[in-house]
């Protein structure tokens, strides 16, 4: 006799009557607060055994695992877990010891050679899968922090991007301030797994000029047909006049033109020969470390019309001219043993067309604001000519040990070179970076001690001497 038979009962003595319905009530009470599962395994107790198990193993089989917040690090927003919005953060601390060009001034200091150290990268992003179709992300930070920059300055949006998949693998269409650049692999890079020191900086040809550190205020479409990766976008470039070391002077050599922008069109399709890579963001991994394996070819362009200018031989007229980028690359990423050991190869040719006799440098976290020689092309500091008009060639390898080689950690030894002949210099320019990786735990926690040896042009464009950096860094990334 179950409880719902026992309270339809009558009896004679008011007493029993009594406290028959306040059990009843109680136990309507506590029946109302279990979930359904629960009253349902109470229920099936009262059927027969073989019955019993098969409701039981139908619930089990049927229902959603429940997500483990705290193992996938994700705030889930239905049961089954395909949809959530996650939260993640990086740093990336650099200690320097550099050589610096000729003339460089630190405050109006002249100094030779120097010590620093910064913040090369903060990270925060905050991003999610809202619905099946709708997908949405956002990222903060900040790039080159030292202590000659603007204090309490320079947290900024680096993405904020809205998708929506038209189809769930074919074709997604978004707008915002995105990274899904043309061109190559490494324009757009995820940096918190970068194999190296640093990414080829030469891959990011607007950087900061007419874009906000590679991103740009786009829409885009992307998607995977089969075997074949693609992304394309119209992007609004953003006003010459904003940029960092902006001059109104126009001169014989091209320059980006200060009248209001066209529109900007990027490509970059990869056909994945292996394992496929997630194209849910726009940036690109450096290293799988053996966790994938991974055979990629691809290409891609950047084109805005009147994108350039600069004056004729006369100086007298200003002349308009195209930006026309176009490139191809191969990336390569395996396990080649059975104890955790792999390699990672990629190469890459940019054709690079700003204009007549286009050159400009970078200076990652340059420790100097100043240069008292002005035969010097490079500028102050450790700033070298990455970019030009011209043809460059870009190679990286690296291999990692097995694991446990070190305890529980192993280190991955890699080298990068950049070899450009650009239409502005008549030596070439090449850039070396050779370095090793300790994996304290994968890029979760990762130290990093690297040589850079850059080449020192003078205004002519002579290549007169060759400077070099010892630089260490520390990542910690919370993914």
């Amino acid at each position: 006799m179950n409880i719902s038979e026992i309270c339809a009962r009558k009896f004679t003595n008011k007493i029993v009557m009594e406290k028959l319905h306040f059990v009843c009530a109680l136990a309507g009470f506590i029946t109302f607060l279990l979930p359904q599962d629960t009253i349902a395994q109470v229920q099936n107790k009262e059927l027969a055994p073989a019955e019993a198990s098969a409701q039981t193993t139908t619930a089990q089989t049927t229902t959603a695992p429940t997500p483990n917040f705290f193992k996938d690090r994700k705030l889930y927003l239905n049961e089954n877990g395909s949809n959530y919005v996650k939260f993640t953060f990086m740093t990336q601390a650099w200690v320097r010891s550099a050589d610096y060009n000729p003339g460089t001034t630190i405050n109006g200091y002249a100094k030779n050679s120097g010590t620093d150290i910064s913040i090369r990268r903060y990270r925060i992003q905050l991003f999610g899968q809202l619905t099946d179709r709708v997908f949405a992300y956002s990222q903060f930070g900040e790039n080159n922090f030292n202590n000659i920059g603007d204090r309490k300055l320079g947290f900024f949006v680096h993405d904020a991007f809205g998708e929506y998949a038209i189809h769930l693998r074919a074709l997604s269409l978004g707008a915002g301030l995105s990274g899904y650049n043309g061109l190559t692999r490494y324009a757009s890079s995820a940096v918190g797994g970068i194999m190296g020191l640093d990414l080829p900086l030469y891959q990011e040809p607007t950087n900061d000029v007419t874009d906000q550190f590679g991103r740009k205020l786009s829409i885009y479409a992307k998607g995977k047909l089969a075997k074949l990766d693609y992304r394309v976008s119209m992007a609004q470039p953003m006003a010459i006049q904003k940029s960092t070391n902006y001059s109104a002077t126009v001169g014989q050599g091209s320059s980006f033109s200060q009248k209001p922008p066209k529109m900007q069109y990027n490509a970059y399709v990869m056909y994945q020969f292996l394992d496929e890579e997630s194209n849910m963001v726009p940036y690109a991994n450096g290293s799988y470390y053996g966790k994938k394996t991974v055979f990629n070819i691809g290409a891609g362009l950047m084109y805005q019309k009147d994108a350039m200018w600069h004056l004729n031989s006369t100086a007298t007229d200003t002349i308009s001219s195209n930006m026309m980028h176009f490139a191809g690359d191969i990336y390569y990423d395996a396990p080649t043993g059975s104890k955790g050991q792999s390699i990672s190869l990629y190469g890459a040719y940019t054709h690079y067309d700003f204009g007549k006799n286009y050159i400009r440098n970078t200076a990652p976290v340059n420790p100097s604001n100043g240069s008292n020689n002005t035969t010097v092309l490079n500028g102050g500091g450790i700033g070298y000519p990455a970019f030009g008009t011209g043809n460059t060639l870009y190679v990286q390898a690296g291999y990692k040990f097995k694991e446990n080689l070190i305890g529980t950690t192993t280190l991955m030894p890699y080298v990068s070179v950049q070899h450009a002949n650009y239409d502005r210099l008549n030596d070439s320019m090449n850039y070396y970076d050779v370095g090793v990786n300790w994996l304290l735990a994968g890029n979760v926690s990762k130290f990093t001690i690297a040589y850079q040896n850059r080449p020192v042009f003078n205004t002519a464009g002579d290549r007169t001497t060759t400077k070099g950096a010892i630089v260490a860094q520390y990542q910690v990334l919370f993914n």
